[in-house]
């Protein structure tokens, strides 16, 4: 594990392959941190201190399928969370998003689309249910009428007022689609059971 740069060992990195003169004089700004006294992490980061750990890598924990994992990482962090493994097509969309660097948007706005599936899915999988989603008072708009929630949107400086016409579209249609779509199925299977 020590050939891998890594943050999860005490090890500093890897010899550089120029001599820092050369770098700092080809690229703006290099090394500007070199000195320990620039930089505020510096006594943590002093080799030799006695942490009382029992290892210098912690132990890995076991995979029990494959991880998602950054291209910009060699291998998953040593410890990752298990409550929520990928499923269905929200984890496919959310394994294809590790396809990209961190660096890249298509990588955030395939997560965040799996994210949005991911809550469709849970409210498909409610109506099997005997206590499906309630799209009423889990989008809060009651409490627009029992709290004050008209009333706190005039004569203050509020920041949501320039989005607040799109909130009941992007909350509300979806479910009307979706009632719809329920409507039109029933529809076609009464009228396939009267002909």
């Amino acid at each position: 594990m020590d050939e891998i740069p890594t943050p999860y060992t005490a090890s500093i990195g890897p010899a550089l392959k120029e001599p820092a003169d050369d770098l700092r004089a080809r690229i703006p700004g290099w090394g500007a941190d070199l000195d320990p006294a620039d930089r505020p992490s510096y006594p943590r980061e002093r080799p030799g201190i006695e942490t009382g750990a029992r290892w210098d890598f912690p132990e890995r924990q076991e995979e029990r399928w494959p991880r998602e994992r950054s291209v910009e990482h060699a291998f998953v962090t040593p410890v990752f969370g298990t409550s929520a493994p990928p499923k269905g097509v929200s984890g496919a969309v959310r394994k294809y998003a590790y396809k990209y660097s961190e660096g890249r948007a298509a990588h955030w706005l395939l997560l965040i689309a799996g994210d949005r599936i991911d809550a469709w899915e849970h409210h498909l999988r409610s109506l099997a249910t005997l206590r499906p989603d309630n799209p009423i008072t889990e989008t809060g708009v009651l409490s627009e009428f029992s709290r004050h929630g008209v009333s706190s949107r005039f004569g203050r400086k509020r920041t949501d007022l320039s989005h607040q016409w799109m909130d009941p579209i992007i909350a509300g249609v979806p479910w009307a689609l979706a009632a719809g779509g329920l409507v039109a199925a029933f529809k076609a299977i009464r009228k396939r059971r009267t002909a």
